[in-house]
């Protein structure tokens, strides 16, 4: 399953596990899903969902009505059933048909493959909750699906419970009773009577009953013929027509439902009627409120994915009939996951509310926003005349979003992808619209965020390769199919090595040798990054020391490192500790950041650097000069190395601007006391330039290319490679192909 890449213990899911009105009952027959499921929910922020697991449809529907099973967790505490519709016993829309049937009051959450997705949505429309993608859940969204259905099926127990007692109280106090003469005169009211209609017995004896008894069309606003004068007409018990209102004599207004009957003589003849009526204003108010809640979002209380769906069914019949274009606009939010997670679920929530001001303010009042789930929404464009009108909304919106969002006095920083597939261009039905423009979301997720693309057919085979890269980080670590190569540092006056920078790679079983280009931002965005950031580090560290105790010279060791990373919980006391257990000096591990991340840094990431400082490791900022970072930051923050872009080095040979940034760097360099590191060195004419600069240190193909542990013990051995002038081991070792 997708975003999970944390290893997985199957001794914590023991029968009997569950807590009081929190229980979910999981039925799902592949014991790796099941393990998943568990951990995801053991990893919520607030109180966890526990999880009681079966197999099989028929021990599901056992534990839903049967008690006395040993560490089983009673009927009435299951507060949702988690359910694969293929089992052992039972398959298809059979297995929901059944369990619903069983226990139609608890919510049901259906886990699907991608190519069941249509039964899944069959689930729902017969009345499943939710479904979710076993490819599409995480700690985030799993939880956070389950505590919604939970709250909504809460919410609709109270609502329900409400009405009922409101009930049960108009009736323990008496319904209201007014009788009239055969000519519609006012002959009795009872207290509630008098009460709702605003007239005294006294006063409304004799008068004509549409005087006392006044009742309209709510929406129409149009007078209602008299019940009573209808039950004397006809001679039989008759009621009000729905949705009528009685107004009070003070003009105010009360919902009623009523029941008008004839009064006979001792002959049997007419002599007038009596009518019972009662307040159903409240009732009516709950009937609507529940009926809003079922179709909105508990959050944002933007239409939810049912309702989004039938608008969406209705634009399209309508666009079909007129002629005219619709436009769908998906947006996901960037890198959400990490302020969930380092901020708190309740300033997450705040987010997603604001988020959801912002998009209702950037459409039309015909247009709909929709809140899919997480961080996920969409925009329906009811009506637009040209693809162009489709991007002016994306870019207003990107705009929108992109203004700091202040929640609980911090301004956070957010921006979104968005997706975008228009009708009848890029498809007919709701489905494939909504496929589509979810494609195109990820492709602006990979061309770097913050954007909007339109669906083009190629991106089906692209997003395809994705997905297989994010389930195959799922089992990269326990798989143990990452690898790291070294590349040393090198002084551009003695050519001796000054430190060595451990890279990553990934030993994919099908596609071979994988760069972290391809990985790396994937890793970040779905969570497997931290993990991933945990094994380089113990590696890393492990391989330098065991170097030292062969004997071989001492480098300082360079590790690249993500601000997800950074800004995990307890991140600098867990160097300290891989520090400790290897043996390492703080002062021999430097961590290098990008200097993109100097644009993004906040006062908490800021704060963990300086730890990291205090505690004597090194810091880097690597690919210098690409990101128009302030200087200020240099003074404010303890960097040790400025690494200088190869985009520089690469035209340093034809490039006079390019070379006069150089020698600004350097020069910088010396006036901060910072290592420059120049980067990408390939050629013997790079190098001369560098060396007449004053640049003191290189790295780059010309000394020697990524080597792997075993290669670069060889080279740390050689004794020719101590004393061969950097320029040298070019010609031994040849460019890396995987750069």
């Amino acid at each position: 399953m997708r975003h999970e890449c944390a290893r997985i213990h199957s001794q914590g899911l023991a029968s009997g596990q569950y807590v009081v009105s929190k229980t979910v009952l999981l039925i799902q027959d592949e014991q790796r899903d099941a393990l998943l499921v568990q951990e995801l929910l053991s990893r919520s922020s607030d109180e966890a969902l526990q999880v009681h697991w079966v197999r099989s449809c028929r021990e599901g529907l056992k534990r839903l009505t049967e008690t006395g099973h040993a560490g089983a967790p009673p009927p009435d505490t299951i507060a949702a059933v988690v359910v694969d519709l293929f089992l052992p016993d039972s398959r298809g829309i059979e297995t929901f048909e059944r369990l619903y049937a069983l226990a139609p009051q608890i919510p049901i959450l259906v886990l699907s493959a991608a190519q069941d997705e249509e039964l899944a949505r069959l689930a729902v429309r017969r009345g499943a909750q939710d479904y979710l993608l076993k490819t599409h859940i995480d700690e985030y969204l799993l939880p956070k699906t389950l505590r919604s259905m939970i709250e909504r099926a809460a919410n609709a127990d109270a609502l329900f419970e409400e009405k009922e007692r409101a009930q049960v109280t108009l009736k323990s106090i008496g319904d209201a009773v007014i009788s009239t003469d055969v000519d519609g005169r006012v002959t009795y009211l009872n207290t509630v009577a008098e009460s709702m209609t605003g007239w005294s017995l006294q006063e409304a004896a004799g008068r004509p009953l549409e005087q006392v008894f006044r009742i309209a069309d709510a929406t129409t606003r149009d007078v209602t013929q008299n019940p009573m004068a209808l039950a004397i007409q006809e001679n039989k018990t008759v009621g009000l027509t729905s949705n009528c209102v009685l107004i009070r004599r003070d003009g105010t207004e009360a919902a009623i439902e009523d029941s008008s009957a004839p009064i006979h003589d001792r002959q049997g003849h007419v002599t007038g009627a009596v009518m019972v009526f009662r307040d159903v204003s409240m009732a009516r108010a709950l009937s609507l409120k529940m009926a809003h809640l079922a179709q909105h979002d508990s959050l944002t209380e933007l239409p939810n994915r049912i309702l989004f769906h039938d608008r969406l069914i209705q634009a399209l019949a309508l666009a079909h009939r007129h002629h005219h274009r619709l436009a769908l606009l998906f947006l996901d939010l960037d890198r959400f996951k990490r302020i969930n997670d380092s901020q708190g679920h309740a300033i997450g929530d705040c987010l997603l509310q604001s988020v959801a001001k912002r998009l209702l303010a950037c459409v039309r009042s015909s247009d709909t926003v929709s809140r899919l789930g997480g961080d996920e929404f969409v925009i329906l464009l009811s009506e637009v005349t040209c693809p162009e009108d489709a991007v002016c909304s994306a870019k207003k919106i990107l705009l929108a979003l992109s203004v700091p969002h202040r929640i609980d006095q911090d301004d956070l920083n957010l921006t979104a992808s968005i997706g975008i597939a228009t009708y009848p261009d890029d498809g007919a039905e709701a489905e494939t619209l909504l496929k589509h423009a979810d494609l195109a979301m990820y492709r602006a997720k990979d061309t770097g965020r913050n954007t909007y693309r339109f669906f083009e057919p190629h991106m089906d085979r692209h997003t395809t390769e994705r997905i297989s890269l994010e389930s195959g980080l799922n089992r990269a670590i326990e798989g143990h199919e990452f690898i790291l190569h070294y590349q040393p540092t090198v002084s551009l006056n003695s050519g001796k090595f000054t430190g060595v920078e451990a890279l990553i790679r990934w030993r994919h079983p099908q596609r071979g040798l994988v760069l972290p280009s391809q990985f790396v931002p994937i890793a970040e965005e779905f969570g497997f990054i931290t993990a991933i950031g945990r094994w380089v580090l113990h590696e890393a560290c492990r391989q330098s020391q065991a170097w030292r105790a062969a004997g071989l010279p001492p480098l300082r060791l360079a590790i690249n490192i993500s601000t997800v990373e950074l800004l995990e919980k307890g991140f600098v006391e867990g160097v300290r500790a891989i520090l400790r257990e290897h043996g390492l000096a703080p002062q021999d591990l430097e961590f290098e950041l990008t200097e993109t991340f100097l644009m993004r840094e906040s006062n908490t990431t800021a704060a963990v650097i300086k730890s990291l400082s205090d505690l004597g490791v090194r810091i880097a900022l690597d690919d210098f000069g690409t990101g128009y970072s302030s200087l200020s930051h240099l003074k404010r923050l303890p960097i040790d190395t400025l690494k200088i872009d190869q985009s520089f080095v690469s035209n340093l040979a034809t490039d006079n601007d390019d070379a006069s940034i150089i020698a600004a760097v350097i020069g910088m360099g010396k006036g901060l006391r910072v290592r420059i590191i120049a980067e990408g060195v390939e050629t013997r004419e790079q190098l001369a330039s560098l060396q007449k600069m004053g640049c003191p240190e290189g790295q780059g193909y010309l000394f020697c290319r990524p080597l792997s542990a075993h290669e670069f013990v060889q080279l740390l051995s050689s004794k020719a490679a101590e004393s061969r002038p950097p320029h040298g081991a070019a010609q031994r070792y040849l460019p890396d192909p995987c750069g």
